[in-house]
C-alpha cells in the first residue's frame, strides 16, 4: 500500500502518458490526477484503484490560474499533511496542424496558455512544495515536463505548437538551474515519437513495425526513473523515442 506522507500529483492526466505515469508513481504514493474534464481522469483513477493504489481526481483547465488554485486548496483537505514528491505537467491543449498564413490568433494563445502559461502556474505552486519536501522526502523532489519534437525544430506547420513548446522547454531550464542547487530536480523529456494511446490505434507511425509507437508505460518508467535519480547525477532533459524513429 502506498505510503500517505507524500504524493505524487499529474497535470494532463488522460489516456495515454498520464494514466500510464498514474499507474506507476501510485506504486510509491497518493496520486492526484488533474484533467479539464472528470471523464478525462475517471479511467485512470479507476485503474490505480483497481490495481491497490489510491488517487484522487480534480477537474481543473492547467491554464486557469483560479482553476489550479482551487485544485490545491482541495489537495490541501483530501491529504492533509502530505509532502508533494513529484509532480507531473502532462497537459497538452492539441494544436492546429495547418499552414502558417491559415492559424488564427486563438490557435497561438490556446498552446501559449497550456504549454507556457500553464506550467507557468503549475511551477509556482508545485516549487514550494517540492522544496518543503526536499529534507525529507524519500527521492529528490521532482518536477517533469512533458515535451515534444516540435521542443526541438519547428516544422512547417506546426508554428503554434513549436512557439509554445520552445517557450516550455526554455521555462524548465531556468527552472532547472534555479530549483537543482536546492535540491529539486526539474527535468524535461522530450517525446520524440508518436504514442501508442487508445486514440492512435488506427494511425500507422514508423511503417506499422512492431515497437514504432511508443508505449505510455515505457515513458512511465522513464519518468519514474527520472524521479529515483541520485542527486549527484540529475538528468535535465531526456529526450524518447521508438528505435525506428528518424532523427
Amino acid at each position: 500500500m502506498p505510503s500517505s506522507a507524500f504524493y505524487a500529483l499529474i497535470a494532463g492526466a488522460g489516456a495515454g502518458t498520464g494514466t500510464a505515469v498514474a499507474l506507476r508513481f501510485a506504486q510509491a504514493y497518493p496520486v492526484v490526477l488533474l484533467a479539464r474534464s472528470a471523464s478525462s481522469y475517471a479511467p485512470a483513477v479507476d485503474a490505480v484503484r483497481a490495481a491497490g493504489g489510491a488517487a484522487i481526481g480534480i477537474v481543473a483547465d492547467a491554464s486557469d490560474p483560479a482553476a489550479v488554485d482551487a485544485a490545491f486548496e482541495r489537495i490541501a483537505r483530501e491529504l492533509p499533511g502530505a509532502r508533494l514528491a513529484a509532480a507531473v505537467y502532462n497537459a497538452f491543449a492539441g494544436f492546429a496542424v495547418k499552414p502558417f498564413l491559415e492559424l488564427r490568433p486563438e490557435d497561438l494563445t490556446t498552446n501559449l496558455a497550456t504549454g507556457v502559461h500553464g506550467l507557468f502556474f503549475f511551477a509556482q505552486k508545485t516549487l514550494p512544495q517540492l522544496l518543503a519536501a526536499a529534507p525529507t522526502a524519500p527521492h529528490p523532489p521532482t518536477l517533469i515536463v512533458t515535451g515534444a519534437t516540435a521542443s526541438l525544430r519547428g516544422s512547417a506547420r506546426f508554428a503554434s505548437i513549436a512557439a509554445a513548446k520552445f517557450g516550455q522547454r526554455g521555462l524548465t531550464q531556468s527552472l532547472a538551474r534555479e530549483f537543482g542547487p536546492r535540491g529539486v530536480h526539474v527535468a524535461y523529456a522530450i517525446v520524440d515519437g508518436g504514442i501508442d494511446t487508445p486514440g492512435a490505434k488506427g494511425v500507422v507511425m514508423n511503417n506499422g513495425v512492431e515497437d514504432g509507437k511508443i508505449r505510455p508505460e515505457a515513458i512511465a518508467d522513464n519518468y519514474w526513473h527520472l524521479h529515483t535519480q541520485h542527486r549527484s547525477a540529475f538528468t535535465q532533459e531526456l529526450d524518447l523515442r521508438p528505435f525506428v524513429e528518424k532523427f
